[in-house]
């Protein structure tokens, strides 16, 4: 008798520890929503060194992740009952994370084009933006009107997105090598090894509330392009089950709301460095 109550508590403690063991497991997987973003397009995603105006802290380091971005990834995650995790990725790792299952999202200021579409899917929009040029205040360019008035300007964009593919519409552009990031872009254009860059509208009011140095300009005749290269999209697995889930989330966001986040980004961003 005394040896059975003994096999007893032995087996009740280990049913007792695997469970332990299964809840920490689950933690650290089925209850997580993991975000991918490069977490440097303000005012879409930036980097912090605090938790200040609502920023999560990003996986594996010590800095947090702030932005319309991740205020979007936040009523996600809050939607699917799960715990927001945010991954710094590099702009062109972001489809890859999200296809080999590093990540479940890309939460990144991202545009569902048919090339990206080829490998993931995308969520319904949940920002619709328009092209514009960040110029120097006070430089040549900084009473632009037309693509036109950039002939001879030297422009670029960020490397693998439709921004630098739209330059070629300038007329005698003298168009630069693509960049990694826009604060690289902000660097270049502040020091004068470009006149301008390409981007969308929340980031252009981002860096020139920013920064004084920077103005941003909205083309009486601008760029030509479809309505999808303009729209933001969150990016997901083909075939994903969690897309119908995350356009559910988001019909449930009203524009008002939107554009609050949005406003709220742009003037709780970084100071430009």
């Amino acid at each position: 008798m005394r040896k059975l109550s003994i096999f007893l508590t032995m087996a009740l403690s280990a049913v007792v520890l695997l469970s332990g063991c299964g809840s920490s497991g689950s933690k650290g997987g089925s209850d997580t929503f993991k975000v991918g973003m490069e977490a440097g397009y303000a005012p879409f995603n930036w980097t912090q060194m605090d938790d200040s105006n609502g920023a999560v802290k990003m996986e594996g380091n010590a800095e947090f992740a702030g932005g319309y971005d991740v205020e979007i990834a936040k009523r996600i995650a809050e939607g699917l009952g799960k715990e927001l995790v945010i991954v710094k990725t590099e702009w062109t790792g972001l489809p890859p994370a999200v296809t080999s299952g590093k990540i479940d999202a890309i939460v990144a200021g991202m545009s569902p084009t048919p090339d990206r579409m080829e490998t993931i899917d995308f969520s319904d929009n949940y920002y619709q933006s328009d092209l514009v040029m960040v110029v120097k205040t006070g430089g040549k360019f900084e009473n632009a009107k037309t693509l036109d008035d950039f002939n001879g300007a030297k422009v670029t964009a960020q490397l693998n997105t439709f921004h630098y593919s739209v330059i070629e519409q300038i007329e005698g552009v003298n168009k630069q090598t693509a960049m990694d990031d826009f604060p690289a872009m902000r660097v270049a254009l502040e020091s004068g090894v470009i006149d301008a860059y390409v981007s969308e509208r929340p980031e252009g009011l981002s860096a020139s509330a920013a920064n004084s140095n920077f103005k941003m300009v909205e083309l009486e005749e601008g760029f030509v392009t479809a309505k999808d290269e303009t729209a933001i999209a969150v990016g997901i697995k083909k075939d994903s089950e969690l897309t119908d889930k995350i356009n559910e989330i988001l019909a449930g966001i009203s524009e008002e709301e939107r554009t609050e986040i949005m406003n709220m980004a742009i003037k709780n961003q970084p100071a430009a460095k």
